[in-house]
């Protein structure tokens, strides 16, 4: 039985409870738009504030179960979810904020607002799930209300192909995980996600071969390959990236926010308790394959932003390369033990880093109608407050220290490094990090100067979004603070993930089963 008292149940009745009462307060409450926009939108960001506090006080009163858990339950209250907890609520937190002053002046204000607490809900459980079935009903309930979200823009052609490819791939991708848990199911006989890594390695050791399916090892490299398929579509690697430059910068940029910065760490959170996990305890060593799209995803994701004219593209392509610096961590993971450490890390980073630099855009798209580069010229004097909000996290996530991306990426590359001692090829991927953040300054530097050295016709002051003024505030304020003190950050994600994960077999070495 699910425990009520537990993070993710709390967490599901909280943000559902209100998510679908906002619809029906809409329908009874006679207010003009205008305020049905303050309301709401007031009502999501205390509904996402309480479930955040929530989460940080249990994870203080230690409550939640140390590190990765597997119970026999379909969810599970462990450390690893609370971390991607916080995570995603942030995002959902900075976007729902901002959405104050970007959805004035559209109408459905109620199923915007509900619509983003429905898919923070999924988010969250996909990070607490333990089973496959409610993995997927997790996935299905992060993506479907993006999907509407991604076209909330119903008047905008852009918006809407947009949204159609984005819905296209991402129902393509829902296929891929559907054969990839029947396939497992097909071997083990339960969607459990814990037993099924149980049996799996248990087969896989004693050389067992189920009727009619042709090897455990044949079966779980299929699998492993298609949540690979199926996981990347969110995560952004590469060759499964194609729809984010044109979802980013069709949907509303709030919303580009929140798929930048909040559904592709979902994608991380269920490839790293399925993937990587399961794998390295079945005994299937994937390590160069993931290695290898490390290094491919975050070079094209580089080359491709140097080349890009429209700031949302840009920002979309460099959510690409980010992707691939966190997948070294999950490369590394047997064989460096602060490998996970950072890429948790960096992902925390990254929550705030990218949804800073897409809510800035946000800003001067409010202020200036457009998205064009050309548009940022003097931006500096025109919005001071976006401009240096929008430098600094273009600067934290080039990794330039002592900005809260520098530690982040210190800590995975630092961790390929000490995998030489065990791996050849290990120190290589934090050569290909290093010159690939480099060239990321490219792009970054490009924007800055736009910024602040180029001159246009028009530099007068031009009116800045109070209420994203406020998040960008909060953002400067995570940046700065945890680049100068990176300790809790990184504690935090440390006591999220096993520290032996290599010693991974049943009964798990150090993680945890009911």
């Amino acid at each position: 039985m699910i425990d009520i008292s537990s993070t993710p149940i709390m967490i599901i009745i909280l943000l559902g409870s209100v998510g679908l009462a906002i619809p029906i307060v809409d329908a009874y409450k006679k207010e003009k738009g205008k305020n049905k926009n303050k309301l709401f939108s007031a009502i999501t960001f205390g509904t996402l504030i309480l479930s955040l506090l929530i989460i940080i006080s249990r994870v203080v009163g230690g409550e939640p179960l140390p590190g990765m858990n597997f119970g026999n339950d379909v969810l599970t209250d462990d450390m690893f979810g609370s971390f991607f907890a916080v995570s995603l609520l942030i995002v959902s937190i900075m976007v729902s904020a901002s959405s104050w002053n970007f959805m004035r002046g559209i109408s459905n204000y109620s199923s915007y607002y509900s619509l983003l607490l429905l898919s923070t809900i999924g988010m969250i459980l996909i990070a607490y799930s333990t089973d496959f079935v409610m993995l997927f009903i997790a996935w299905e309930l992060m993506s479907i209300p993006t999907y509407a979200l991604a076209a909330f823009s119903k008047k905008d052609p852009i918006s809407n192909e947009a949204a159609i490819k984005y819905f296209l791939f991402g129902a393509f991708s829902s296929s891929i995980l559907v054969f990839a848990i029947g396939f497992v199911y097909a071997v083990t006989g339960t969607t459990n996600i814990g037993d099924s890594i149980t049996l799996l390695a248990e087969l896989s050791a004693s050389n067992q071969t189920p009727d009619k399916l042709g090897g455990v090892i044949p079966i779980s490299y299929l699998a492993i390959g298609l949540f690979v398929a199926g996981f990347g579509f969110k995560m952004g690697l590469v060759p499964f990236h194609m729809w984010l430059p044109d979802a980013y910068e069709g949907a509303p940029t709030t919303i580009g926010a929140l798929l930048a910065a909040g559904t592709k760490k979902a994608g991380f959170a269920a490839a790293i308790r399925v993937i990587v996990i399961g794998m390295f305890a079945i005994g299937l060593d994937w390590s160069i394959v993931l290695a290898i799209l490390a290094v491919i995803t975050m070079t094209v994701g580089n080359f491709g932003a140097l080349i890009q004219k429209s700031v949302p593209r840009m920002m979309a392509y460099s959510s690409v390369a980010q992707a691939g610096y966190i997948m070294i961590g999950l490369a590394l993971a047997p064989y460096a033990s602060s490998a996970l450490d950072g890429s948790l890390f960096h992902i925390l980073n990254h929550a705030v880093m990218k949804s800073a630099s897409f809510l800035a855009i946000a800003a001067v798209a409010i202020a200036l109608a457009s998205y064009s580069l050309e548009k940022y010229t003097g931006l500096g004097r025109k919005m001071p407050i976006t401009a240096i909000a929008l430098s600094i996290s273009l600067l934290a996530l080039a990794g330039v220290p002592p900005l809260n991306g520098f530690w982040s990426k210190l800590v995975l590359f630092q961790s390929a490094i000490d995998s030489g001692t065990v791996i050849s090829w290990g120190p290589y991927l934090a050569i290909a990090g290093l010159l690939n953040s480099a060239l990321s300054l490219g792009y970054y530097l490009w924007i800055i100067k736009k910024m602040y050295l180029d001159e246009s016709n028009d530099m007068s002051r031009v009116k800045e979004p109070k209420a994203i003024l406020g998040v960008l505030v909060f953002a400067i304020i995570f940046m700065v603070g945890f680049g100068i003190w990176h300790a809790p950050l990184l504690e935090f994600a440390s006591i999220s993930v096993p520290t032996h994960i290599d010693q991974i077999v049943p009964p798990f070495g150090n993680i945890t089963q009911n």
